[in-house]
Parts: C-alpha cells; structure tokens; sequence
C-alpha cells in the first residue's frame, strides 16, 4: 500500500494507492470521499475541500526516474510533488510475495487433510 497525505489549509488529505490489485482511495479528513480500482500508470482525483475550494491529486510513475510521483493541486495552482522510490515499491513487493507462499503453504497443508 503506497500512501500519500498532505495538510491542505485546514483539511488533512491523503490518497491510499494498493500497488498490486489497483485500488485507490482518497480520504478527506478520515472521511473516504472517493475509491476506484485504476490498472493504469496514472490516474487523477477531483475534491472539494472544507473550504469550497478545488482540489487535484495527479500520481503517475515517472518513467525516467521509476519514481511514483503524487503531485498536489488546489484551483489548478500545484502545492505540493510528493515522491515514493523503488525501495518503498521493493518493501511492499516482498510483503506480498512472504503473504503469497504462506497462503500457498497453508493450503497445501488443507488440501492434505
């Protein structure tokens, strides 16, 4: 799970990415305001924040760097460009593979018995 969260004014926003299954979800506030499932290399959020005011939030993998690039927009004026390395992607890759053999071992085991 790849995670990015910013402090907008007055409202905490963050955008919860699952790097294997595709899902996304934006939270405003601890509130989820939007979820979706994207298989593509990017993808775009539109929210309104507390304020009225319109907000962007724009990941993409950034093909010269490899990085995972979270770039932050209030009324198309960018805030912020938060950015996630390889070793963050690499950590998650391993989680999943260490999750992936103990379901195999485990069902293994059941189907024996």
């Amino acid at each position: 799970m790849v995670r990015f969260q910013y402090q907008i004014d007055q409202d905490t926003v963050e955008l919860q990415a699952c790097n294997w299954f595709g899902m996304e979800r934006l939270i405003v506030n601890g509130e989820q305001v939007a979820k979706r499932i994207n298989i593509n290399n990017s993808s775009s959020h539109h929210f309104q924040l507390s304020s009225g005011k319109h907000c962007r939030f724009q990941m993409f993998v950034d093909p010269v760097s490899d990085l995972l690039i979270c770039r932050i927009y209030k009324n198309e004026t960018l805030l912020a460009s938060l950015k996630q390395g390889r070793q963050n992607r690499a950590r998650e890759h391993k989680k999943l593979n260490t999750a992936l053999i103990i379901l195999v071992i485990i069902f293994g085991i059941i189907s024996i018995f």
